[in-house]
């Protein structure tokens, strides 16, 4: 795929390292070789993978004259953090509309990323209630920016429509470069799975390159059929963004839902295994809600022999780990007695 074409800002100057994980592998016991490719050291604050997509939605932004940017996610986003970060650094105002999606969670006080929205200077932030129409909600508050005479322009949560899944796209593209020059091979792929275009763009890009390798998705917040639906529309909407006629067979799409637990950012004891596991083996921190929850999968995957013995699996760590901030009592209280 071209992506050249299509306008995008430059935060992505190098390619993020791919990392054997011997400590972790070892530690985990299932026999298989676990590696990991590090989008959590991406630039932007505190790094995560939304840079990449807002790499191709800021510019998008640029060239259609906003001065505003608008997003929503959870009261503890990681993409909004971004979001925030990246509209900083480009001198454009930046308004979040938090969804509270477990009814009493917002702070204002709170740690994590709700604090660093207040030292990026966010310009205003929204709390509606869980399952509230979040596009509405964020189309409201830009009709009122336009007759104050700003330009807002509209991020949707994740950056997760076609010109963000772009910077997936790339990503997988970015792979294959680095297993030819490195030597590297591998059997199976993991990715976190929420609002859909991380999983999208990075399929999307592994089936364009000819990869034959699996990738598999941890779901984080929808059931099964909905999120791999979510995952399949996203695909073929960013295929016609690229002007590229593909057969995506809809069997390549996978999302387990079993690691989500009671709920959306909510704790489960396999994620906080897997962080901590993760952080006393080999120093990298994952964070609770995404990439924490995606790992407690890979674990439980390869305990319960998904993966072929011998087998080498790539994680793609998504970042987030400001989070982890905000769940201090969870992790401290997982520990006791261990």
């Amino acid at each position: 795929m071209n992506l050249s074409r299509f306008p995008r800002r430059g935060y992505v100057k190098e390619a993020t390292p791919v990392e054997f994980l011997p400590a972790f592998s070892k530690a985990l016991g299932a026999g298989v070789d676990i590696w990991i490719k590090r989008d959590d050291l991406l630039p932007g604050t505190s790094g995560g993978n939304k840079t990449r997509k807002l790499d191709f939605s800021i510019a998008d932004a640029l060239a259609c004259g906003a001065d505003t940017i608008i997003t929503c996610g959870a009261v503890q986003s990681n993409h909004c953090r971004l979001t925030l970060s990246w509209a900083v650094k480009e001198g454009l105002d930046c308004h979040l509309v938090l969804e509270e999606r477990v009814p009493g969670s917002y702070r204002p006080e709170a740690s994590g990323n709700n604090f660093l929205y207040q030292l990026l200077g966010v310009k205003s932030i929204a709390v509606v209630p869980g399952g509230s129409p979040m596009m509405q909600e964020m189309e409201k508050l830009a009709d009122s920016l336009r007759q104050q005479g700003r330009k807002p322009y509209i991020v949707p949560g994740g950056a997760s429509n076609a010109v963000g899944a772009l910077g997936y796209v790339q990503c997988a593209q970015e792979l294959m470069q680095q297993m030819f020059e490195q030597n590297l091979s591998f059997d199976h792929m993991v990715v976190p799975s929420g609002s859909a275009g991380t999983h999208a763009g990075f399929l999307l890009g592994m089936l364009s390159c000819h990869m034959d390798i699996p990738v598999t998705g941890i779901g984080v917040n929808r059931k099964k059929p909905v999120q791999e639906e979510a995952v399949y529309t996203l695909m073929r909407e960013t295929a016609a963004l690229v002007g590229v006629d593909m057969d995506i067979p809809r069997s390549a799409v996978v999302a387990y839902d079993d690691y989500v637990g009671p709920g959306y950012s909510l704790p489960t004891d396999a994620m906080v295994e897997a962080v901590t596991l993760l952080a006393r083996t080999e120093g990298i921190l994952l964070d609770p809600v995404y990439s924490g929850k995606a790992m407690s999968g890979l674990m439980d995957l390869a305990r319960k022999g998904h993966f072929e013995k011998g087998s080498r699996v790539l994680f793609l760590h998504t970042g987030g780990s400001p989070a982890l901030y905000a769940y201090l009592e969870t992790f401290r209280g997982g520990w006791e007695g261990k």
